[in-house]
């Protein structure tokens, strides 16, 4: 793969690592009554949008986030890793298409908040959708669909591969170290914040309340029933969870060593 599709490849990985930092230390702050807000993507997004040069900064988070999206489908069609034509290969395959999706719905929602719209056709058809006859259903099957996420986020946190990954990817010891920890402090909040999510959409698909729960209800919820030193706590993790996105854009033989 060419250096220039590469390095896309990696700018993706530090917007996403961006995203998720600004999401941390907003609610961190919040939690800790330093300002700030409970926010998910779309509120980090929202506050970039209100800054100087916002819509500058919109642009590249917008386009980094392209890359990401490049970096998953390129998992996808490609198969660098040669995962095998079984069901366990053709999870992964599909778990990365719809994380491709995901992070092409932020980076549309980036420039139209750039270019100075806010509002979007697919919150609305979302919620036609949830609000019919099958959304009980649908709120089930994404519900069912975020708890593997964060199950998975969790085993990535505390397998034996994710340090032996770290470790045959020839960066030096310190960094090592530094990967290592931010990926276990950081894929364990992520974990705990999508379960959170899985558990509540799950509750309201199997109330009939046809709801698709967000990172702020996730949020919302740890405040309410541990306190605001445990949504501190959670919030530092996805900023360390950033900073593991920023680390393996950094170091190509851990981020994108499949894409050579």
């Amino acid at each position: 793969m060419s250096n220039k599709k590469e390095n896309f490849a990696r700018f993706g990985m530090a917007a996403k690592g961006a995203v998720y930092s600004l999401i941390g230390v907003l609610t961190a702050l919040a939690a800790f009554g330093q300002g700030g807000q409970q926010t998910g993507s779309k509120g980090a997004m929202q506050y970039l949008a209100q800054q100087s040069y916002g819509q500058i900064l919109l642009v590249i988070l917008g386009l980094g986030l392209l890359g990401y999206v490049f970096w998953r489908m390129y998992q996808v069609f490609a198969n660098p890793k040669g995962f095998e034509d079984n069901l366990k290969g053709y999870g992964k395959r599909v778990a990365f298409f719809i994380s491709g999706l995901i992070y092409a719905g932020f980076s549309f929602y980036a420039f139209k908040l750039a270019f100075g719209s806010s509002s979007g056709s697919s919150s609305s058809m979302m919620g036609s959708l949830m609000s019919g006859s099958n959304g009980d259903t649908i709120a089930i099957i994404i519900g069912a669909g975020m708890a593997i996420k964060a199950i998975y986020d969790l085993y990535r946190a505390y397998s034996n591969k994710f340090r032996e990954e770290v470790e045959e990817a020839g960066m030096d010891r310190e960094a090592q170290k530094l990967l290592i920890n931010a990926g276990k402090v950081g894929h364990t909040a992520r974990g705990v914040v999508i379960g959170l999510m899985a558990y509540l959409t799950l509750s309201s698909g199997l109330s009939s309340g046809n709801k698709i729960s967000t990172t702020t209800d996730a949020f919302s919820y740890i405040q309410n029933e541990f306190g605001s030193i445990a949504l501190g706590i959670v919030a530092i993790g996805l900023v360390a969870y950033g900073v593991y996105m920023f680390i393996k854009a950094k170091y190509p033989a851990i981020s994108v060593k499949s894409l050579r």
